[in-house]
């Protein structure tokens, strides 16, 4: 009899569920229709508000979610603040699952963004690493799992996931494609890689729970992919004026770096953020006073392969993150400007 799984729903957006993927090349290169993007600004503090919980789930919380600060340059404050990016319930008729990301900040406020209805092994730390942008081990396109179809779908079908044949392939069966994805080779250690039975998988060998983090979730998560705590913290961001006669002169210099902007807007209206060169940047937007909150990411809407982001922003402080589109061997000069629309 195959044995009860435990598995976790990665949720996503409304409005990405119904979603086509594109194919199409840009450039020479493969582009889908949103860009995955939805890793935290390096460097950011995530408030972290309990909806319930005894103190005894709340400390477990506290303990593996410092698995992942220990090697990533982030910090949760569990402060219990309203506004707070991630909030945890535990309500132990809804499963485990949590939004991937900046995602979180699209709930509304009033409801959570992560939910612990089983608290079994690693499983805190495996939901954390979704609130911080990463994904299940079991979808990498390097993991040449080849599932039986029939047998997951029957048995995750049952409880206790009771699941619908969508929700069983959105979270197990789907892989992402190479260009949605921020990663590595397939890691079957990783704490985001859940145990799966062996007759699930046409070679009758499944995968072994993890209830640690791995050494490669450890070097990726602090790496320049994700998290590198040698970055500059988030206050160390440079002034750019508004309206600057002369644009504000920047540099890629090392693989995976992030360049850090920050400017403020005193009279509300139409502003548009771009760069320019010959560098392939990619470039997000975060505020107004919060480098947390995502407003916009762009990739091409520049000149060339340059960044290009057209918002209209209320009086506050805004915040800009830019990098190179290849992270792991991209370098390169660029220039950076905000000016009315």
């Amino acid at each position: 009899m195959t044995p009860l799984v435990h598995v976790c729903t990665q949720r996503v957006l409304p409005a990405e569920l119904m979603r086509f993927q594109s194919t199409e090349t840009h450039l020479g290169r493969p582009r889908a229709i949103a860009v995955l993007g939805k890793l935290w600004m390096n460097g950011s503090t995530l408030r972290v508000r309990f909806m319930g919980g005894t103190p005894e789930q709340q400390a477990k919380v506290r303990e593996q979610a410092a698995w992942w600060t220990a090697h990533a340059n982030l910090t949760f404050d569990f402060n219990g603040a309203s506004d707070a990016e991630i909030r945890v319930a535990f309500d132990p008729t809804k499963g485990a699952w949590s939004y991937v990301g900046t995602d979180c900040r699209g709930i509304p406020m009033d409801q959570p963004t992560m939910n612990l209805g089983f608290m079994d092994g690693g499983t805190v730390a495996h939901e954390f690493g979704h609130a911080i942008g990463l994904m299940h081990e079991h979808q990498n396109p390097a993991g040449g799992i080849e599932w039986n179809e029939a047998a997951v779908i029957h048995d995750l079908s049952g409880p206790p996931n009771n699941w619908s044949e969508a929700t069983i392939r959105h979270n197990v069966l789907n892989k992402y494609r190479v260009d949605q994805i921020n990663g590595t080779a397939f890691d079957p250690d990783s704490v985001m890689l859940y145990f799966f039975p062996n007759t699930w998988v046409k070679s009758g060998v499944g995968t072994h729970a993890n209830p640690t983090l791995s050494t490669h979730d450890k070097a990726f998560i602090g790496s320049a992919r994700a998290y590198p705590k040698a970055a500059p913290p988030v206050v160390n961001a440079k002034e750019v004026k508004v309206g600057a006669t002369r644009r504000t002169s920047a540099s890629i210099g090392q693989f995976g770096e992030e360049d850090l902007f920050q400017f403020s807007v005193a009279d509300g209206g139409g502003h548009i953020v771009d760069t320019r060169g010959s560098t392939d940047v990619v470039m997000k937007l975060f505020g107004p006073d919060s480098p947390t909150a995502v407003i916009a990411e762009d990739d091409d809407s520049g000149v060339d392969t340059n960044a290009l982001i057209r918002a209209d922003l209320i009086p506050g402080r805004y915040y800009v993150q830019v990098r190179h589109y290849n992270r792991a061997n991209g370098v390169g000069k660029y220039t950076v400007k905000v000016r009315r629309a």
